[in-house]
């Protein structure tokens, strides 16, 4: 709120001043009624939620659930910083829209609804925005649930940010009021077309089975399917966002005897949970799966390259079961990571070929969406991320990630066509490719300099190169 400066004049002084105090008194009496125990404080908040908020986009005719290649917003992102190094992220992703996910709560969105019936939505509208002035496609992730529906507290100042308290579901009593968020949400955003029900199976773990609670993420799924097509029955859907997680193949415990490779082999509790959902589901429009190219132990079998052939084995058995609906990898991972989730030992020029590696076989087993999920920090060296931090005015500057990201969404957008292209004897173990009519994209899985034939034209190529052929 802006200062006003005092009045000089002495009757005006004492009138101001008693209207202060006044003011004072009022709004110390509305903070204790706000935060009188049992009520939870309700500071920031409203209970016009469903409110339409700001201009809404206007999505494409021919919007379907396909939405191509794109990323998900983590907990710092461009719609904060310094605002030449926020337009300058705009700038760059206006050229090229991608699609982009931002969850409702967590990776940068606050707590959408502290105390029941009162809303908090200040950080998620700031990310849409942001999405809006892209001319990105937004995509919600309908994750994760406010304290009061799981058991915690309520109220604005209470909201528990631990990683075991956001990643628990909300209690089976409260599924209808997480629907009924949903909707708020569905209402809020129009322009959001997109939803994904929950992340990764969090909190739907049934210790005393030692299996996932298939059932109760369906049930969780289903009424919320119902209360998004409630709203507008052209919102697209999909789930469930499971984590295709592989074994050591000579792990026979819990390991399936079908879908496995050089890889390894997948754990059988999450293709049964799968199954489940697939069978029991009130609908969808897309499928959401993710995981990652190494072992649930994080090792890279038989190498970081030809573990990402794993992205296209469970892709061609997710379609099989799901025939008609589109694939979405709603994250996807070729790097391990350390104890503390940093991926920072590889050079940015293997992560990026390997990162190609991975977008390929997803392509080549039936994907037609994935995200990636940015790993933006606040500030400082950013290995991995799509630009610069954008908390300096020479923030902002996009990075060989977004390169490869944005080039490959734009050859390779959800239709294509792909084609088959000559590569020499000597060189098919040596490298990866995607081709359509118009393009190839040629990997080298070498970290040395390597000389090619690729669709009849011979070329040099340095360690790790990624390169694009014009047809």
């Amino acid at each position: 709120m802006r200062r006003h400066g005092w009045n000089s004049g002495d009757r005006r002084w004492r009138l101001t001043a008693l209207l202060g105090v006044g003011a004072a008194v009022l709004a110390l009496i509305v903070t204790l009624l706000n935060t009188l125990p049992g009520d939870g404080g309700t500071a920031g908040t409203s209970r016009d939620g469903d409110k339409v908020h700001g201009t809404p986009a206007v999505p494409p005719d021919d919007l379907g659930p396909e939405v191509g290649w794109g990323f998900t917003h983590t907990q710092f992102s461009a719609d904060e910083g310094s605002r030449a190094a926020v337009e300058r992220v705009e700038k760059r992703l206006g050229e090229r829209p991608l699609p982009q996910i931002q969850h409702i709560m967590g990776w940068g969105a606050g707590n959408p609804e502290p105390v029941e019936g009162r809303y908090d939505f200040e950080e998620m509208d700031r990310r849409i925005d942001f999405v809006r002035a892209t001319g990105g496609t937004p995509v919600v992730t309908l994750c994760c649930a406010p304290d009061w529906m799981k058991g915690g507290e309520s109220g604005t100042g209470d909201t528990d940010w631990s990683q075991s308290a956001l990643e628990t579901a909300p209690e089976p009593e409260h599924f209808q009021d997480f629907a009924d968020l949903a909707a708020t949400v569905a209402r809020r955003y129009p322009d959001v077309r997109h939803f994904v029900v929950w992340n990764e199976f969090k909190g739907f773990w049934n210790d005393a089975e030692a299996r996932w609670d298939y059932e109760g993420y369906t049930r969780l799924y289903n009424l919320v399917y119902k209360a998004l097509k409630k709203v507008d029955k052209d919102l697209m859907v999909g789930g469930p966002y499971l984590v295709m997680d592989s074994l050591d193949p000579r792990q026979e415990q819990d390991a399936s005897t079908s879908l496995k490779g050089p890889w390894g082999a997948m754990d059988q509790r999450i293709l049964d949970a799968f199954d489940y959902w697939d069978k029991n589901r009130a609908g969808a429009d897309f499928v959401v799966v993710d995981g990652s190219s190494y072992t649930a132990d994080d090792e890279l079998l038989p190498d970081e390259f030809a573990a990402t052939e794993k992205f296209t084995a469970v892709s061609e058995w997710v379609r099989e079961r799901s025939p008609g609906l589109p694939l979405w990898w709603a994250e996807y991972y070729v790097e391990p990571a350390d104890a503390n989730d940093d991926r920072r030992g590889w050079s940015e020029t293997r992560r990026v070929a390997v990162q190609a590696a991975g977008l390929i076989g997803m392509a080549k087993g039936g994907a037609t969406s994935a995200f990636y999920w940015n790993p933006e920090e606040k500030s400082g060296e950013c290995p991995g991320c799509l630009w610069t931090p954008t908390d300096t005015s020479g923030g902002g500057r996009a990075l060989p990630m977004y390169d490869l990201l944005a080039r490959f969404g734009a050859e390779f957008p959800p239709g294509t066509r792909y084609e088959t292209v000559s590569v020499a004897a000597d060189d098919r173990p040596n490298v990866r490719v995607l081709a359509d009519d118009d393009a190839v994209l040629v990997v080298n899985t070498l970290d040395r300099k390597i000389s090619a034939k690729i669709d009849g034209r011979r070329f040099d190529m340095g360690a790790y190169e990624v390169r694009w052929l014009k047809r």
